[in-house]
C-alpha cells in the first residue's frame, strides 16, 4: 500500500515561486508514475502534471506549461512540483497521486495524498 504525504504549500505573492513535495511510504515508487492534480474553489479537480517512473517522460496541463516543473527522486521516494510565475488562479489544494500507469484522467490514479493548500495573493 502506497501512502503519499504532501508538504511545502503555503502563501505566496503573484509572480513568486513555490515547491511542493510528495513523499511516499509503504512501498517504493520506483515502478509508479507520479502526478499532481489541484482542486480550486468552485471547480473540479484537474490535472496539473505527471512524470513517468523513470522521470524521462513528463506531461503538463496547458495552463501551467512553461511555469511548473515536475520531477522525482526515486532514491528518496519523493516527487516535486516546482511552481514559478504563480498566478492567483493557481490557488488550490494540490494533490499528489501515484499509479502504475497514470495519465491525465483522475480515474487513472489509485493512490492519493491528503492535499496541500497553495494560495497565491494578487
Amino acid at each position: 500500500q502506497v501512502q503519499l504525504v504532501e508538504s511545502g504549500g503555503g502563501l505566496v505573492q503573484a509572480g513568486g515561486s513555490l515547491r511542493i513535495s510528495c513523499a511516499a511510504s509503504g512501498r517504493t515508487l520506483w515502478s509508479y508514475a507520479m502526478g499532481w492534480f489541484r482542486l480550486a474553489p468552485g471547480k473540479e479537480r484537474e490535472f496539473v502534471a505527471a512524470v513517468s517512473w523513470s522521470g524521462n517522460s513528463k506531461d503538463y496541463a496547458d495552463s501551467v506549461k512553461g511555469r511548473f516543473t515536475i520531477s522525482r527522486d526515486n532514491d528518496k521516494d519523493t516527487a516535486y512540483l516546482q511552481m514559478s510565475s504563480l498566478k492567483p488562479e493557481d490557488t488550490a489544494v494540490y494533490y499528489c497521486a501515484a499509479d502504475v500507469k497514470g495519465g491525465k484522467y483522475i480515474n487513472s490514479w489509485h493512490h492519493w495524498g491528503q492535499g496541500n493548500q497553495v494560495t497565491v495573493s494578487s
